[in-house]
């Protein structure tokens, strides 16, 4: 009879610590894979060019890794494994071309001392490694070198070192032209910064149009010489992490919206968008068929001047909403198909792990009963016996 308890206990002790194990894999691991093999790359619904394949590139926003000020180690340890496992299950997958983080990379950039910063970099690093023949480009978010008037030439240069880029640039990929901005520097004020940068991005914009040699105007082709035609004459693709001036989110819709209470409140200029004098100058300039963009943390699309769609790209992490996601883009020069792709629902792995201990309880509550009930029943017979 005591064997027999040692085997059932012994039994029941490797059931609950397989369990356990086998539910933290999927949680932690596996979740991710069938969310991800859901998505795919859109196609191209125009024909494509004669030995031409299109870019397929990645698009993700707000990471907001979390700093030495105000990350506690548990928010810290669970957001960034989240995010590493759903980067590295999304690479291995679908094998992006390029992929496109779209600001705010840190949440404490703007603080951060030297020690830190080298601290966040290293984990940022860890987080959303990459193959060699992939790359990954950052746009510089208000989070990471601070609003317009928190910005300075040292926390600038101190990003655009790491991750080498600029606050006015075009990344051109399979003849696709992406125009990268830094929104910070669009409070047009003429601040130093700013006017470099506003002086960067019209010469980059004169530069882009003389690339089109199609639609030259007679002072076009006065204006432009040969070697001012440096891109592919296709329209570009504008990325920054401030959406495009809209006074609220009334008119998006979709799962991952901003919630009713929150798309009537009124954005503030050059806070939560860009002014409206600078939406406009950015449309003029650079007349793009797409705009991609931040820092809402919440999905909008919306259609500027009626020509130019703007998606507003969701927070990639579980801290800044439950439903996490990142968006496949399919481009060509004259063509681009896009595709959402969500990760699994921080509130779908929490209420697993608590299903999961609430079956174990009970099944250590049987346990213990049916091995409470079967000691009385073992004495009683023993008694009964030692009785005759």
């Amino acid at each position: 009879m005591q064997g027999l308890s040692v085997k059932c206990k012994f039994s029941l002790t490797f059931t609950l610590f397989l369990s356990v194990i086998c539910v933290f894999i999927f949680c932690e691991y596996l979740i991710y894979y069938p969310a991800i093999l859901r998505c795919s790359w859109p196609e191209l619904k125009g024909d494509r060019e004669v030995g031409v394949s299109p870019l397929h590139a990645l698009f993700l926003s707000d990471t907001h890794l979390l700093g030495a000020i105000k990350g506690h180690w548990f928010d810290k340890l669970r957001r960034e494994w989240q995010m590493e496992r759903a980067f590295q299950t999304a690479l291995g997958l679908q094998k992006p071309e390029v992929v496109f983080i779209l600001g705010d990379i840190f949440d404490e950039g703007k603080w951060s001392s030297p020690k830190d910063w080298e601290d966040d970099v290293r984990r940022f690093k860890q987080i959303f490694r990459h193959p060699r023949d992939m790359e990954l480009i950052v746009i510089i978010g208000n989070h990471d070198i601070g609003f317009h008037h928190e910005m300075n030439w040292y926390k600038l240069e101190r990003f655009e070192r790491v991750f080498n880029v600029t606050s006015a640039r075009i990344v051109t990929k399979k003849g696709v032209n992406f125009v990268l901005v830094n929104s910070m520097a669009l409070h047009g004020d003429r601040c130093p910064i700013c006017e470099q940068v506003e002086n960067e991005l019209y010469s980059l914009s004169q530069t882009l149009n003389c690339s089109m040699k199609s639609q030259w105007s007679g002072s076009m082709r006065r204006y432009c010489q040969e070697e001012m035609q440096k891109y592919p004459p296709s329209l570009s693709i504008l990325l920054q992490h401030f959406p495009l001036y809209r006074p609220n989110d009334a008119e998006c819709t979709g799962q991952d919206a901003a919630s009713p209470d929150e798309r009537n409140q009124v954005f503030h200029e050059r806070y939560d968008v860009l002014s409206q004098e600078a939406s406009q100058r950015l449309l003029w300039w650079f007349q793009p068929r797409l705009i991609l963009s931040g820092h809402t943390h919440s999905a909008c699309e919306v259609v500027h001047n009626n020509k130019h769609p703007e998606i507003s790209v969701p927070s990639f992490s579980w801290r800044n909403r439950n439903d996490p996601s990142f968006i496949l883009g399919t481009f060509s020069p004259t063509d681009f198909q896009l595709a959402k792709c969500f990760l699994p629902e921080e509130s779908s792995v929490v209420a697993i792990y608590c299903a999961t201990a609430m079956v174990l309880i009970l099944l250590l509550m049987a346990h213990i009963h049916f091995s409470k009930n079967s000691m009385i029943l073992a004495t009683s017979l023993l008694g009964k016996h030692k009785g005759l």
